[in-house]
Formats: C-alpha cells, structure tokens, sequence
C-alpha cells in the first residue's frame, strides 16, 4: 500500500474553466465559418478537449491519435511512435491539434510533421500547459492556455503511470509518489 501521495495545486479548476472560455473565444474567431477537423491526442488531452469543444460555436470532426514517448517515468525516452493514427481525410482540411502539454516537444513535432505531409489546408496547435523551460525541439502554439514551471505535473487529464488524470486540478507531483 503506498503512502498519500505529495500533491500541490499550481492551477485550480477556476482558473482552468477560465483559461479555457478564453482559449474558445480566440478558436471561435479564429474558425468561424469553417468546419475544421480537431484532432486530440490521447489518452491526456480528453478532459480539455471535451471541455474545450462543448464552447466551440462552429461545426467540427474531431478525431485522435495515440503517440507514446514515455514509458514508465517521468522522462520521455524521446523516440516517438504512434500508436493510433488518425482516421479522418486530413488532406484540404484546416486541422487544429489539441494537447493537453508540452514539454520537450518530441510528440508535437513528430506530429505536426506526419498531419503536414497529409498536405492540410491550415494546421494549429491549442495546448493546455507549455512547459518551454523543457523544450528540446522548437513548436509553434497557435493557442496556448498557461506557461508552468518545470514540474511533474499531475490531473485534469495529465497522469504519473496512468494515475491522477482525474483531479479537477493541475497539480504538482511531488517526491512522495
């Protein structure tokens, strides 16, 4: 059995909910008119992607992909692969991209780069939390919710070995777990 884990709120439910009205409101703008295909990536970006697109006010596809870089720890191998490709015609189609963190920059770019082979109309990318203090491969965010400092970071979808992607805030993880 193990001890209570050492968790600390950096980014409260409040200030998530605001964050993201903020982040709909640019995409509304930004989108209306069109009917873009958004593309999550799972598994951590579904929390905010389904409270993101709920305030979309325009018609949308949304489909997924799967890419892992990590295995079981705190630090990304930095090979990726994807495990799950996306479905929808990608091709004449303006694509934004939605994460829920950003950390080396490994997953996004290798994503960015195979939806840019797929020849989209336009491409953005809307991520929840930008750790740049981590970055390793330079990404541009087109929508970005907060910049956070280099910690683990645990709930409202991001997870440690799959754990904690259920609290309603963003929490540091810290050395008890």
């Amino acid at each position: 059995m193990s001890s209570k884990p050492d968790l600390r709120v950096l980014v409260g439910r409040q200030e998530i909910e605001k964050t993201i009205g903020r982040l709909a409101d640019n995409i509304n703008e930004d989108y209306r008119g069109k009917n873009p295909l958004i593309i999550g990536i799972l598994i951590g970006s579904f929390v905010f992607l389904a409270d993101l697109i709920r305030l979309l006010e325009f018609p949308l596809d949304l489909d997924f992909v799967r890419l892992s870089s990590y295995g079981a720890g705190t630090e990304t191998s930095g090979k990726v692969r994807m495990a799950l490709e996306p479905g929808a015609q990608i091709k004449g189609r303006d694509v934004l991209v939605v994460e829920d963190i950003i950390d080396t920059g490994y997953s996004l770019a290798f994503l960015i780069d195979y939806l840019k082979k797929k020849e989209p109309a336009s491409l953005k990318l809307c991520v929840l939390a930008d750790k740049p203090s981590r970055r390793q491969v330079p990404v541009e965010i087109d929508y970005n919710g907060f910049t956070v400092p280099d910690e683990f970071l645990v709930g409202y979808g991001l997870d440690y070995n799959e754990k904690y992607r259920n609290l309603p805030d963003i929490c540091i993880l810290g050395e008890g777990e």
